[in-house]
């Protein structure tokens, strides 16, 4: 091997180390959070301890006194045999019995700490994946995600209730036991330590090759839960198009290579208990020839004899139970590596530290001064709010590929606008943009005169309401669905839905609005989950209302009602309104016709029409079809 490999091996193999210190070091502020809880725990291992390793040698004595051989204790030989037996069974009792009862505390304890752990780490990570962006998402798969929040974080609280812990417990058992076996006769503790040298490096060797395969079977099962909740979520699909069996074929393939993977893993745990069983076979034996020999030459008794023979087992014992829990914390490090991967997944869209208003207080603000300028010169009229501006605005969901180009346009205080383009134009990167899902590549967007960054993300998304082409819908009640967690009344629940023309439909369900909706509202027709989408935003009262096909899934009677409710919501507000259909557009204020992110062409209905642009030539091709 060359300096150069050589160097570079060290390297990586030092890496690799401080890389788990790394990890490792994650898990510890969580451990802090119960720190009385986990320091109990660790003053149990000294009673643990003392009682496990203090049993070979009262066994020992116990042969020593039946022989009166020279190696009995002093106060043990003036007193009769059976009476000295006696005394060796309670002492030999009182250790089992000790160690019993506090393992049984400990285990409970750190079951707990475990549990506690795991509970701070999953919330941890389910509030930190919430606050990512959406980019985040859209090259992130459900199932990986889903595997992360679940198994891995599972596998983390095995880390602490029964492997950092254990370990640490273990190492203590054994120093435990090779300080009294070196007090007894030091001869034949070194030749255990001499064996336990090279196991040691072996079955740190195997470890790291488990944990390398552990790694790659994580991944494989993140991609087979991936597989699973796609063809879960597309079963519609999936059977229309008769996939059944394709599917089943991809899924056999990432199956096989799971298992393949799985395989790898328990061949190097099977390694670790298969060289620890054949080493304690050699080092009794071991223990047995070189104790023999001592004996021989009467430099040992058998009661000291036989407690090392059970010494022997009582150390591999241990070291048994360091490389079990040393696989549970191999695949602890795998575990926190990948949820490591989420956590250090910066948050894109954050709210400023030097936020000191919302865009209520400044808005508002500022227009009560101007308020009262205007009524001390006698004017009645009121600013509007609602204005947006975009001031060359630039986006790319990747690198320099821009949808959005050089956008700079003034949405005037509640003026009605409708965006127009063919596929791809960026309609929906603009709304994305404007509801701050996504940042500008390059320019910025204002509301009422405020950069959209220097406002509460809360804040924004309060004062605007966006209604998709597909309402989305929560397992819970209809209330629920509506309020979303926000403190609503029942009555302003009621006039909501009696505002978008629903309060019949409600009433309608079974137990009207305490009805309860399966996941993603599977129990309705699209149409009915579009009308509970309305009444979610007209219960916000939003300065700003966007609609991107929002009545495009409504049959014509229910769409009829859901525009005289929008007539009136749509009163003193902004709008914008994305439409494939340009006849529902016609009575807006002002069309943006968008082609590949750029603007080509605005204004009204006949005058885009008079232009004989593409918003006409969109219209006459619209007005063919039909």
């Amino acid at each position: 091997m060359s300096i150069y490999q050589s160097l570079k091996k060290s390297y990586r193999r030092d890496r690799w180390r401080s890389n788990d210190w790394r990890l490792f070091s994650r898990l510890v502020p969580y451990a802090r959070r119960h720190l009385k809880l986990l320091t109990l725990a660790m003053l149990l291992l000294v009673p643990i301890a003392l009682s496990n390793a203090i049993q070979p040698l009262l066994i020992g004595q116990a042969i020593s006194l039946i022989r009166n051989e020279p190696s009995t204790y002093e106060f043990l030989r003036n007193l009769p045999l059976w009476q000295g037996i006696n005394i060796l069974e309670g002492f030999i009792l009182v250790a089992i019995v000790t160690r019993m009862f506090f393992t049984s505390i400990q285990g409970y304890l750190l079951q707990k700490l475990g549990q506690n752990i795991t509970a701070g780490i999953r919330q941890d990570l389910f509030k930190h994946v919430t606050s990512l962006a959406v980019r985040f998402f859209d090259r992130t798969p459900v199932g990986k995600l889903i595997t992360r929040l679940t198994s891995d974080v599972e596998i983390l609280g095995d880390v602490f209730s029964t492997g950092a812990i254990g370990i640490i417990s273990d190492i203590f058992s054994m120093v435990v036991i090779i300080g009294i076996m070196l007090s007894i006769q030091w001869q034949l503790a070194c030749l255990l330590l001499l064996i336990l040298l090279p196991i040691t490096w072996l079955i740190i060797h195997f470890q790291q090759q488990y944990r390398k395969a552990n790694y790659k079977a994580r991944e494989e099962l993140s991609l087979l839960n991936s597989q699973l909740q796609e063809n879960i979520v597309g079963i519609n699909v999936v059977q229309l198009f008769r996939r059944e069996k394709i599917n089943a074929e991809l899924f056999r393939s990432v199956n096989n290579r799971y298992i393949a993977q799985m395989d790898q893993t328990i061949f190097y745990d099977s390694a670790v208990s298969a060289t620890l069983e054949w080493i304690g076979l050699v080092a009794i034996a071991g223990v047995l020839w070189m104790g023999g020999w001592l004996l021989l030459e009467q430099n040992l008794t058998f009661g000291v004899l036989s407690a090392f023979v059970l010494y022997a087992q009582r150390l591999f014992d241990p070291l048994r139970d360091f490389a079990e829990k040393f696989t549970v914390i191999q695949a602890g490090f795998t575990a926190i590596e990948r949820i490591n991967d989420i956590l250090d997944e910066p948050i894109e869209i954050r709210d400023r530290n030097n936020q000191r208003f919302s865009v209520f207080d400044h808005t508002f603000g500022y227009i009560d001064e101007i308020i009262a300028e205007m009524e001390s010169q006698n004017f009645n009229s009121t600013p509007e709010l609602g204005e947006i501006r975009f001031e060359h605005v630039w986006f790319a969901y990747k690198d320099d590929d821009f949808v959005i180009k050089d956008l700079d346009f003034v949405i005037r205080p509640g003026e009605k606008v409708a965006l127009v383009g063919p596929t791809g134009a960026g309609k929906s990167s603009i709304i994305r943009l404007l509801c701050r899902l996504y940042e500008p590549t390059q320019g910025r967007i204002l509301i009422d005169g405020v950069d959209i960054r220097e406002v509460p993300q809360a804040e924004l998304r309060r004062y605007m309401a966006v209604i998709l082409q597909e309402g989305f819908l929560f397992a819970g009640d209809v209330k629920s669905n509506i309020t979303l967690g926000d403190r609503y009344t029942f009555d302003e629940i009621e006039l909501a839905a009696q505002n978008t023309n629903i309060a019949q439909f409600i009433e309608e369900l079974p137990q009207g609005y305490n009805t309860q909706l399966r996941e993603r509202g599977t129990n309705l027709s699209s149409g009915q989950k579009q009308l509970l989408a309305f009444a979610r935003a007209a219960i916000r009262n939003p300065q700003i209302l966007v609609l991107d096909e929002a009545t495009a899934s409504l049959d014509v009677n229910t769409e009829a009602l859901v525009q005289q409710a929008l007539d009136q919501l749509l009163i003193k507000r902004t709008a914008i309104v994305i439409a494939h259909r340009l006849s529902t557009i016609r009575n807006v204020d002002r069309i943006f016709v968008l082609k590949r992110g750029e603007l080509i062409e605005q204004g009204s209905h006949e005058e885009l029409l008079q232009q004989g642009g593409m918003y006409a030539t969109l219209h006459n091709l619209q007005m063919l079809g039909t």
